[in-house]
């Protein structure tokens, strides 16, 4: 294992070397990918065009390890890519996330045609790794086993111009059955509330108008730096920053959910009426053997709660089925919490083994066709009510943040979309005025479908935006730059549709 103490700043390396990132896993794996792509540019790399498909210099795998059949996925990839590189002189392929963290070694050993392995701690090292690797002709595995360099102080490469993500903490100190993220993220350490105030000062005077607060267990933020109510603080103090319109959080955990946030959540009006809730399960039998800290009562009080000071949000939710030992009165269990929380959206996954996790070696594994058959009902319950809930949308009058390619049928229904303050799904007529990406359109909803509403009618209003306008200029100078941000520090990432990559529990 090479030793950190010979970091170095960017590499320089020929300025036509191109480079491409697949990107596996979370939220989190999605920010580290943008950090990549910010260090790879910065060393002077070009990223490569859409659709390159391995035709790139440098190909770099940003893994995911919670998946039973990652690593054989993984490999499947790297093996179609070695006849390419033996072809291609000087290509080179990078392994890392939370696979290189776990796998090390075995990576090369399977796959002797990689030529850089690193972990979660120093994705800050790729670059010199990638010209060590060239010059010695020799694989390079490097894991820090902590933290070298917080994400949000390296280079970064967002993609859009109107939306981004903000790390606030990485790591986490749960221990949950299932989940073995803590284990390659480490413990949770957190960033001190004036770098992220910095940070989302500096990307409003962007143009960005809508932050998404970043963490493994984001509510927890404040355990590393002695501050119970520092999460609900940083939420305060994002309402006041002049120009920042929309602040989202993910994921936060039950057992952190303090009243205190549910107060900033209520009485900051920037702070969007929305919340992804990670259940899991309804019962209280497989929540212990899950190792998560609460219970079914605990877990409806927070709805109840946050229903009660924000009528209008919409919350969503992680849940398991078939779970070890979950037996169908504990599958009964998830079924009722659904119903009396009403959730807006539910990602629902069946249970897979996790190599390396507690679960994996528990007794009690069920059955897959069990499991497909519970996972079944329970999604059928969900989408029943998540058209219940969005059909009470209809005749609302609504604010949209203009989303860029959100809605994959717009060309042919000449329809634009939009995100409402809630993160609900809008597609809606395009006007006859121009509207950009990052701009405000009010719209009075039509029709509700399980998954998104329409809002058939004309545009109420159109509010061009500092965003819109920083949109617009980087569509502007995209064909003189390759596409993307390219920002000085302090650097940010932009979030996918939220919740639709669930990251506080690892279950993606």
């Amino acid at each position: 294992m090479t030793s950190s103490s010979d970091r170095s700043p960017a590499v320089d390396v020929l300025p036509t070397r191109t480079y491409e990132i697949r990107t596996y896993g979370c939220q989190m794996n999605v920010h580290d990918s943008e950090r990549l792509s910010g260090l790879l540019e910065d060393a002077g790399y070009v990223r490569a065009p859409e659709g390159s498909d391995g035709e790139a210099d440098v190909v770099v795998f940003n893994t995911c390890a919670v998946r039973e059949n990652a690593d054989n996925k993984l490999y499947g990839n790297l093996g179609h890519l070695a006849p390419k590189k033996a072809s291609r002189p000087g290509m080179q392929i990078a392994v890392g996330g939370c696979l290189a963290q776990k796998d090390r070694d075995t990576i090369v050993k399977r796959a002797p045609w990689v030529d850089v392995v690193f972990g979660t701690h120093n994705i800050g090292k790729l670059p010199v790794l990638l010209e060590r690797a060239r010059v010695q002709e020799e694989a390079q595995v490097e894991i820090a086993e902590s933290l070298e360099a917080f994400p949000s102080t390296l280079p970064t490469r967002r993609e859009s111009a109107y939306a981004a993500w903000v790390s606030i903490s990485v790591g986490c100190n749960n221990t949950c059955t299932f989940c073995i993220v803590p284990a390659l993220r480490g413990k949770e350490k957190d960033r001190r509330p004036g770098d992220i105030l910095a940070e989302i000062e500096a990307l409003v005077a962007e143009g960005v108008s809508e932050i998404t607060l970043l963490g493994q267990n984001v509510n927890a933020y404040g355990s590393d730096i002695g501050d119970r109510e520092a999460f609900s603080k940083l939420l305060r103090a994002c309402g006041k920053i002049e120009g920042l319109e929309r602040v989202r959080f993910t994921s936060p955990h039950p057992r952190d959910f303090t009243d205190d946030v549910i107060a900033a959540m209520a009485e900051t009006p920037n702070v969007m009426p929305q919340l992804h809730m990670p259940l899991q399960s309804g019962s209280d039998p497989v929540l212990k053997a899950m190792r998560r800290s609460y219970r079914q009562e605990r877990f409806l009080g927070i709805i109840e709660k946050v229903r009660a000071a924000i009528p209008h949000a919409a919350i969503s939710t992680d849940i398991i089925v078939g779970f070890p030992g979950e037996t169908e009165e504990d599958f009964q269990q998830t079924l009722h919490v659904v119903r009396e929380a009403r959730f807006a959206q539910a990602f629902t996954f069946q249970y897979s083994k996790r190599p390396g996790t507690p679960a994996a070696e528990m007794d009690g594994q069920i059955p897959k066709k069990v499991v497909q058959e519970r996972y079944e009902r329970l999604v059928a319950l969900q989408e029943e009510i998540s058209w219940e809930e969005n059909k009470k949308q209809v005749g609302r009058t609504l604010e949209l943040m203009v989303a860029e390619g959100e809605g994959r049928k717009d060309d042919t229904t000449h329809r634009l979309s939009g995100r409402a303050p809630d993160n609900r799904l809008v597609h809606f007529t395009k006007p006859e005025q121009e509207v950009r990406p990052g701009d405000i359109v009010t719209v009075e909803v039509t029709y509700a479908a399980p998954h998104h509403l329409l809002a058939e009618g004309p545009v109420l209003d159109v509010r061009r935006t500092r965003a819109g306008d920083a949109w617009e200029k980087r569509t502007a100078e995209k064909a003189a730059k390759p596409a993307g941000v390219l920002l000085g520090l302090p650097k940010v990432g932009v979030p996918e549709p939220l919740p639709a990559v669930t990251g506080g529990c690892a279950v993606d």
